[in-house]
């Protein structure tokens, strides 16, 4: 008897939450091993002060991409292998349109969200199978499929094409 009338009230109680959005979203889990990438801004998950901060391992275990392509910077077709940038804006509850990515040494540049979905782009993390390190546009390198899609090749977006990824900031 007592369960049929807490049934309502739990129900009352849970609809109340849910209507007035004081139900918080499950954090993300802590890094276990060197942060690569904050995240910061307008964003829901978080696994800090405001920020979701990433390691190696929580990057490798979003779903992810092969691009084989060249690139304006590199000699000949190189396989990237990274996490799908829509991925990593999915798993930090990005609300935001834009983002800006921070490169190790200052350099920023802004991105339409829409980009990552229309075009798969990745942050790379290995070429041709090896992990990239900072003096070769590693760790993390916002990555277009250039040869699927010729149209990439503008100065507009080998400016969007950040190497040495540090922080992204969802606007």
């Amino acid at each position: 008897m007592r369960v049929r009338r807490f049934l309502p009230m739990a129900c009352g109680l849970l609809l109340s939450c849910l209507l007035t959005g004081t139900v918080a979203a499950a954090a993300l889990p802590e890094p276990e091993g060197p942060v690569l990438l904050t995240i910061s801004g307008d964003i829901g998950r978080t696994n800090g002060e405001g920020v979701a901060r990433f390691d190696r391992a929580m990057l490798e275990a979003l779903p992810s991409r092969v691009i084989e392509t060249r690139t304006p910077w590199h000699q000949g077709v190189g396989r990237f292998e990274g996490p799908l940038a829509e991925a990593l804006m999915r798993a930090v509850e990005a609300r935001g349109d834009r983002v800006r990515v921070v490169a190790l040494n200052g350099f920023e540049a802004e991105i339409p969200r829409r980009d990552f979905a229309r075009y798969d782009v990745i942050l790379a993390m290995r070429r041709n199978g090896e992990f990239m390190p900072i003096r070769r546009f590693g760790p993390l390198f916002v990555l277009y499929p250039f040869d699927a899609h010729p149209e990439l090749l503008t100065e507009a977006i080998r400016f969007r094409s950040v190497w040495q990824v540090t922080r992204i900031r969802v606007q």
